[in-house]
C-alpha cells in the first residue's frame, strides 16, 4: 500500500492508474478505523480495480474545539489496518495543505442540511461539504463509498455532488453493528464500560419505535414514549429523535415508503447518533 501525504504526490500516482483505465473508488475517512471503516474497503475493492482511502480529521466540522483535541488519532493502527483489507494507496494529507494560508472558500448545502445535524452543529455539514469537495477534486474518483450510519451526511454529499455535477457514484454502505446493535463509531471508545453497556439501548429503542410507525401508530406519540425510555435508559440530553423522509430529510407525519428513523443523544459526555430504515411489508 502506498502511504501518500504531499498533494503534490497524489495526481502521479493516481495517473498512472487511470491511464491504464483502471476505476479508482475513494474511501474518505477521519481515522481511528474501525470494522465498519473495512467494510467500506471491502465494498470499494469489489466496486473498482483500485482503492484510495482518505485519512483526515478535519477541523471545519467540529464545533467544540476540545472535541477536535480529543478525536482519536492512530496512524500506525489505521495503516495496518488498510493494509490487510487490501487498500491499494491511504492519502493522509496536513490542515496545511487542504486549507492553505489565505483559504477562503466554503460549501454550503442547503435544505438537506438544514435540519436536525445542521441545527444542532451549527457549520458542522459546511465542513463536510467543503472537505469532501476538496477530497474528490483531488483524487476524482469514480465512486465514493460512505457508511449510512451519518444518514445525514450521506444526503448532504449526494446533493452537492449532483448540485455540481461531479461524475461521482456515491455509494452507501449499511451500518455495521456490534453483536449487542451497536452502530460501530470512533467515538465508541470514549464511553466508560458503564456507558457501552447502555449504548445499545439507542438501537434497541429504534428498532422499536420502528414496529409501533409500522404497525400504524401516530409517529409523533411512538417518538415520545421513544424519547421517555431513552432517557430512562441514561441518555440525555436527547437531541432528536424523527421519523423523515429518507431523500429530504423532512419529518413524516405517518407511514411512508422510503421513511427513516434519525436520532442523536448524549451518553455522558458522548453524543451518539443512529438511524434505520422503516419498512413494513404490511402498511
Amino acid at each position: 500500500m502506498q502511504i501518500i501525504r504531499r498533494l503534490s504526490d497524489l495526481s502521479p500516482a493516481l495517473s498512472l492508474w487511470r491511464e491504464a483505465g483502471e476505476i479508482i473508488a475513494l474511501v474518505p475517512t477521519m481515522g481511528a478505523l474501525h470494522a465498519g471503516h473495512l467494510a467500506l474497503v471491502q465494498a470499494a475493492k469489489s466496486r473498482a480495480d483500485r482503492v484510495v482511502a482518505s485519512i483526515f480529521v478535519n477541523p471545519l466540522q467540529f464545533n467544540d474545539p476540545r472535541d477536535l483535541d480529543r478525536y482519536p488519532r492512530q496512524e500506525d493502527e489505521d495503516s495496518a489496518k488498510l493494509i490487510s483489507a487490501g487498500c491499494d494507496l491511504l492519502w493522509m494529507p496536513t490542515a496545511e495543505q487542504l486549507y492553505p494560508d489565505g483559504f477562503a472558500t466554503n460549501v454550503s448545502v442547503g435544505g438537506v442540511s438544514d435540519r436536525w445535524e445542521g441545527e444542532h452543529r451549527p457549520g458542522h455539514f459546511d465542513g463536510v461539504a467543503t472537505v469532501v469537495s476538496k477530497l474528490f477534486v483531488a483524487t476524482m474518483p469514480g465512486l465514493a463509498i460512505f457508511g449510512e450510519k451519518d444518514w445525514q451526511q450521506l444526503a448532504v454529499i449526494r446533493r452537492m455532488t449532483a448540485d455540481l455535477g461531479l461524475p461521482i457514484e456515491i455509494v452507501g454502505h449499511p451500518t455495521i453493528r456490534e453483536v449487542d446493535g451497536l452502530a460501530m463509531s470512533s467515538r465508541n471508545a470514549l464511553l466508560s464500560e458503564e456507558e457501552r453497556a447502555m449504548a445499545p439501548a439507542l438501537y434497541r429503542t429504534m428498532a422499536e419505535l420502528s414496529g409501533a410507525i409500522c404497525r400504524g401508530g401516530a409517529p409523533q406519540e411512538a417518538i415520545a414514549a421513544a424519547i421517555a425510555s431513552l432517557g430512562g435508559a441514561g441518555f440525555g440530553p436527547i437531541d432528536y429523535v424523527a421519523y423523515v423522509d429518507g431523500d429530504t430529510l423532512e419529518p413524516l407525519d405517518q407511514y411512508r415508503e422510503g421513511g427513516r428513523l434519525i436520532a442523536a443523544a448524549f451518553l455522558g459526555n458522548v453524543r451518539l447518533i443512529d438511524n434505520i430504515s422503516v419498512i413494513s411489508d404490511t402498511v
